[in-house]
């Protein structure tokens, strides 16, 4: 799926990106909510609101985890089982239920809005080649994410 090159470079980016965790993660989780009203159901329990301490922290998670999962990108399996057990187990968050219509799923949705702000964010540092990268590997990410579904 991925080739070393974009492993290597998906591995750098989020080096780089880390610092910025918190930042990055509740705006694309920001841009979420508002370019999908119907992703916020699943976040009720939440505040969701700009710079709210709930979006600010989750956010932060979601950022950290996609990035120890690009330190080893062939190990994506073993670095997520913790995350999966937890969703899937714990939390009993069931992604089939994550539908925001008939057709795309809600890690889908992130997945894109974590692209548009990774494009906002790095300018013009956010190459195609880079673009494509990232979006092969937010869709490993999700799909591991998701195994514990099936």
């Amino acid at each position: 799926m991925l080739s070393k090159k974009e492993r290597a470079l998906i591995k750098e980016i989020w080096e780089k990106l880390t610092p910025e965790a918190e930042r990055i993660g509740s705006e694309a989780l920001l841009r979420m909510f508002v370019s999908y009203p119907g992703s916020k159901t699943y976040f009720s329990h939440l505040d969701i609101s700009p710079g709210s301490a709930h979006l600010l922290s989750h956010g932060k998670k979601i950022v950290l985890a996609i990035a120890e999962g690009a330190q080893d990108i062939s190990q994506l399996m073993v670095t997520l089982a913790p995350l999966q057990t937890l969703h899937a187990y714990q939390l009993r968050i069931d992604p089939s239920n994550f539908k925001v219509d008939k057709s795309v799923c809600f890690l889908e949705l992130f997945s894109h809005c974590m692209l548009v702000t990774l494009a906002a964010y790095m300018g013009d540092e956010f190459t195609p080649i880079a673009h494509a990268a990232m979006d092969k590997y937010l869709s490993a990410f999700a799909a591991v994410l998701a195994e514990k579904y099936r």
